[in-house]
């Protein structure tokens, strides 16, 4: 991490909390209904965070996506709670210390992420939040970040702020917005998929990634 990064925003999904099992369940769930084709590889070659896109690629007939989300919905509902990574909530409160403005940008619609940031205690340090139901595009378009730096007051500065996901799409938008882009590998994006897509830098880990910026002794 760079001494002049001011804030840091991060993707929530995969990244901060450990949804992949949940998110596997409830698409799982979907393919089955409509007697699709389902597994980890297929999910990462169609994956994006637009949703309707997704499932149109997968071969969710477009007159039933509403049907499909409300399913997915349903069954994400029953899933065990999400957690967060190990090592997370430590990491962000090394962040806050250090004076570094924190916040999120996920495709996840509000009624999910919000819950979830207060079970995990993340929500009081997590203060700045753009969520997918928010804006009416999606990753990799640029505007979801733009609205966060709006909301921080950095519209002028985003060479001064961070992004942080596992998806290239997360990479692409950092990079269209002029922010640093910091890659966390995952089964929706490798390192040389996240490196292709613009990260400045990869991380295995958020944890690893901001302990190895900020010594604990600091």
């Amino acid at each position: 991490m760079q001494a002049d990064v001011d804030a840091i925003l991060f993707d929530w999904d995969g990244t901060l909390v450990d949804s992949l099992g949940a998110f596997q369940a409830a698409n799982g769930a979907v393919m089955a209904h409509y007697r699709l084709p389902w597994n980890e590889s297929i999910y990462r070659a169609n994956y994006t965070p637009d949703w309707r896109l997704m499932y149109r690629r997968l071969g969710v007939p477009a007159d039933r996506l509403d049907e499909a989300n409300e399913l997915w919905h349903a069954t994400f509902a029953r899933s065990a709670d999400i957690v967060a990574f190990d090592g997370v909530a430590d990491a962000l409160g090394l962040l806050e210390a250090a004076g570094v403005r924190l916040g999120i940008v996920t495709a996840g619609d509000r009624f999910i992420v919000e819950p979830q940031l207060d079970r995990t205690g993340l929500g009081r340090l997590l203060t700045v939040r753009v969520f997918g139901d928010d804006l009416a595009v999606h990753k990799p378009d640029p505007a979801p970040l733009r609205r966060a730096l709006e909301l921080l007051g950095m519209s002028d500065r985003p060479e001064h702020v961070a992004y942080v996901g596992d998806a290239p799409t997360d990479m692409l938008m950092a990079r269209a917005v002029g922010v640093r882009a910091v890659g966390i590998a995952s089964v929706v994006g490798d390192p040389d998929e996240l490196v292709a897509a613009g990260a400045d830098e990869v991380a295995a880990t958020v944890a690893a990634w901001v302990t190895g910026a900020i010594p604990a002794s600091s």
